[in-house]
């Protein structure tokens, strides 16, 4: 056991290649909150007419699939549809993405990061 030990530091000592060590990735968030504390701050930050980042994972209820992981840099949240007009709006945030304009909304549930920070469900 000992000679094969010696016989390999030996060859990693003629090789011509170098082993670097790198410290292990950390992820890009910085902290997690769960959606319903997200979802609050979103509000807090829409009624001060402010903007913020967020990412959900995309889901449409009519085709039944999804298009990804979709990622918002600017926007701000807009009133809620009535349950009457839509029998999911209690799950449902409706925003403006502020970038394009466009009125969107996303499933609470699917909530993934909001400011840099990972959301997870409670």
């Amino acid at each position: 056991m000992v000679s094969t030990k010696l016989a390999i530091a030996d060859q990693l000592s003629n090789s011509s290649f170098i082993i670097v060590l790198l410290p292990p990735q950390t992820p890009a968030y910085i902290s997690i909150m769960n959606t319903y504390s997200a979802i609050d701050k979103m509000r807090e930050i829409s009624q001060r007419g402010g903007e913020f980042s967020f990412s959900f994972m995309s889901f449409s209820e009519t085709t039944g699939k999804s298009e990804g992981v979709s990622d918002v840099s600017r926007s701000r949240l807009r009133a809620r549809p009535a349950i009457e007009q839509n029998k999911n709006a209690e799950i449902m945030e409706a925003y403006t993405d502020l970038d394009t304009g466009e009125a969107r909304q996303f499933y609470q549930p699917l909530l993934m990061m909001f400011n840099g920070q990972k959301v997870d469900l409670p």
